[in-house]
């Protein structure tokens, strides 16, 4: 705080006085911090221009990125996270948690790719709950344990940073939802408030009071799975939660107080390395936060760095190659991909788009080919990763809308198991939603003013003549994606009929079924046709 000091001097009966102000500072904290990056690498060079620049002023700052390099860009399709990983190698990461993007590639066996990910990274990993035990890849990178001296390319517990001569505890929490959005393999993950407790003690028993959660779990995620306000409620003693997985632009740090003998601070970056955020932290002598600053920086308004651009280079060249190759289909308008994060007033996540239409479409016909019996298809809303700019359209921007590389399944479902799925896909709404479900064949209308699980009021499709409702009695045939057919995103309907045998995977490309179907429709205009309507009054 700021203090004065009286000082008085006498000197043959005169006596001076003086006010002299002084402070007195706490122990001060820099972090740079950056989130789902999706293998974003356009405005990665310009990312490492802001960290030198903030490093030039704050040397000790430590960077940290709280999950989702993996996945969304050709970059990640062709490379699987290493040219990711030679900029972020560059740019000396301190820490980074796995996002649940991380766990796109897992098989059986074990994550592969992951595994070469985390063992040539030039930093280590938190990572507190999630078990790695039964995979054969991941398990021997990964300690069980809180440790001063981690070694880079593994995974641990929790990991003690020592910033002028001062220890931080630093631990790190994966959205237990990556179970169902993501493909994990033998992988588990543990409860977060549970393991969150067991790392602040740890840390709190070795005398470290400056606690901080790396986290993938989201600001304002579903609070029925995980999110880093409930996080912060109720775990006392952290400090700060560098967050990621909701794609939030926090422009200042949400402090947290209700309830808390002492405050705790969550940011978030935003997307795509568009941001780097940078927190300010002052703590007192018992480790209480006192004072604070943080901003998010526009990378995109900087130069790009000499050496990251070099370093790049051959990477965007094979991207380029393969991204610059037309299609041969034309748009009249944008296909958006709008997120309430934008801003936008609807959202592929809660709303009908007219590339979610596109994307069904395409999917129905594919299917159709295979099994004319096809009545519908559906698309989950988070595998949609990105919009397509009006005109000429290229290879690298339809991959891009569909990264993951999926392939196309028929599902035989009973009228009731679509239903139950189709109440999934609304139940949160208006919020957002990854299961949200774009539809092509069938016409949705629910009612958003009932209780989850009770609002859809009518289901109809075009048997080829009329429009008939859906019999829950009934059994119908409806393409998806593979992940959804086998339960992604929750969808514990479609996961049973896969473990009963009714799912016929095709094995054929998500992108290049949207690519044919572009393709046979030449010049394309957007369109919104009523197909998901919420018929509240």
């Amino acid at each position: 705080g700021k203090f004065t000091a009286t000082a008085s001097y006498t000197h043959k009966g005169r006596t001076v006085t003086l006010d002299v102000p002084y402070e007195v500072k706490g122990y001060e904290l820099s972090i740079m911090h950056t989130n789902d990056t999706h293998a974003a690498l356009k405005y990665a060079p310009n990312r490492a221009t802001a960290i030198k620049q903030v490093r030039a002023e704050k040397p000790n700052a430590l960077l940290i990125d709280a999950g989702d390099v993996f996945s969304g860009s050709l970059y990640f399709n062709e490379f699987k996270g290493q040219a990711d990983l030679k900029l972020m190698n560059y740019m000396k990461y301190d820490l980074m948690v796995p996002g649940n993007h991380e766990f796109d590639l897992g098989t059986e066996a074990g994550h592969k790719e992951l595994s070469q990910f985390v063992r040539y990274a030039n930093f280590p990993f938190v990572s507190s709950n999630v078990d790695y035990s039964n995979d054969q890849y991941m398990k021997n990178l990964y300690r069980d344990e809180t440790t001063e001296k981690a070694f880079n390319g593994r995974l641990y517990e929790g990991v003690i940073k020592v910033v002028d001569g001062k220890k931080i505890g630093f631990f790190g929490l994966t959205t237990e939802d990556t179970a169902n959005i993501a493909s994990p393999g033998p992988i588990q993950f543990q409860n977060y408030i549970e393991e969150a407790k067991k790392a602040v003690k740890a840390f709190e028993d070795m005398g470290i009071d400056q606690i901080v959660a790396v986290s993938h779990l989201g600001f304002d995620d579903n609070p029925n799975i995980d999110n880093d306000q409930i996080l912060a409620a109720e775990v006392d003693g952290i400090d700060i939660i560098i967050g990621g997985h909701t794609h939030s632009r926090l422009n200042a740090p949400v402090v947290v107080t209700e309830g808390k003998s002492e405050p705790t601070l969550i940011v978030q970056a935003f997307q795509y390395s568009e941001l780097l955020g940078t927190l300010d932290v002052e703590f007192d002598k018992d480790g209480k936060i006192v004072a604070h600053e943080g901003r998010l920086i526009d990378v995109k308004a900087l130069e790009p760095d000499v050496r990251a651009v070099q370093l790049l280079a051959p990477f965007k060249e094979e991207v380029d190659r393969i991204s610059n190759e037309p299609i041969g289909v034309s748009l009249t308008a944008p296909l958006l991909n709008p997120r309430f994060s934008d801003p936008s007033d609807v959202s592929v996540r809660a709303n009908e788009t007219a590339l979610g239409n596109l994307i069904a479409d395409g999917m129905l016909a594919k299917a159709k080919e295979f099994d004319a019996n096809v009545i519908a298809a559906v698309q989950n809303a988070g595998g949609i990763r990105a919009g397509i700019d009006e005109g000429p359209v290229t290879t690298g921007e339809v991959i891009t809308v569909l990264p993951f590389g999926n392939t196309l399944s028929i599902m035989e479902l009973k009228g009731s198991e679509l239903l139950a799925a189709l109440e999934r896909s609304v139940s949160v709404y208006p919020r957002e939603n990854g299961g949200f479900l774009q539809v092509s064949g069938l016409k949705v209308e629910f009612d958003s003013s009932k209780p989850a699980n009770e609002r859809i009021v009518k289901v109809t499709y075009n048997d080829g003549t009329n429009d008939v409702a859906i019999d829950p009695n009934g059994t119908y045939k409806v393409a998806t994606n593979y992940y959804t057919a086998t339960g992604g995103d929750n969808f514990v309907e479609f996961e049973a009929a896969f473990k009963d045998g009714r799912v016929n995977d095709l094995g054929l490309s998500d992108w290049e079924n949207l690519r044919d179907h572009m393709l046979s429709i030449g010049e394309i205009t957007p369109t919104v046709e009523g197909r998901v309507v919420d018929v509240k009054e």
